[in-house]
């Protein structure tokens, strides 16, 4: 299976989101959605512990599950199924997500780094951006940014999709580099599934 042979996604597409913590690419997913420029929905949240973003996603009235623990294959492939979902988006999430053939090509994270580099298990939020800075000062990099990409079974290691970068400046703190990232990411994230969507729509235009 690779993308291109997935069937043919919903009207708008149908999207799950995977989150662990404040909700906030959530909240920027769902003001594309709102505004008209990103045509999907947001059926069913997933969250692996009690956060700000369930939360969020239970005032959305999304339907929102609290799931503690590696994530089951099985309670993810029913979700998945009964929501009818698309695309399944990791929007912080914190664990390992497991590659059924349910979801195998179906799955895109976002990283807060230019992978290859820093990336790995264990690389997120303020550890990443203060490894790119420490880097910075040792002459290695001029640049961070976010990627967004494929998952597949080991951490940030799938294709990519989108990429955009900033500077990173000599006098940055990791709060000040990741704030300039995350403006990034909330372009990132939407552009990049908008091109999903339209990627698999031509797969299917002479059908």
């Amino acid at each position: 299976m690779s993308f291109d042979r997935l069937d043919r996604f919903h009207t708008p597409a149908r999207l799950m989101v995977l989150l662990s913590g404040s909700g906030t690419t959530l909240d920027n997913l769902l003001k594309h959605i709102k505004q008209g420029d990103l045509d999907a929905t947001i059926p069913v949240v997933i969250a692996s512990k009690e956060c700000l973003g369930a939360h969020k996603a239970r005032d959305a009235g999304i339907e929102t599950h609290i799931h503690n623990g590696p994530l089951d294959p099985d309670f993810l492939d029913e979700c998945c199924e009964r929501c009818e979902i698309d695309l399944v988006v990791l929007a912080g999430y914190l664990k390992l997500v497991p590659i059924t053939d349910r979801v195998r090509d179906r799955v895109v994270n976002i990283h807060p780094a230019l992978l290859p580099e820093f990336g790995g298990k264990g690389m997120h939020g303020q550890r990443v951006h203060q490894a790119v800075i420490e880097s910075a000062k040792r002459g290695e990099v001029t640049e961070s940014g976010c990627t967004v990409h494929f998952a597949d079974e080991q951490y940030d290691t799938g294709s990519v999709i989108v990429q955009l970068r900033c500077p990173v400046k000599g006098t940055d703190s990791a709060q000040e580099l990741g704030d300039r990232v995350f403006k990034l990411e909330c372009r990132a994230y939407p552009q990049a599934l908008k091109l999903l969507i339209a990627r698999n729509t031509n797969a299917h235009r002479d059908e």
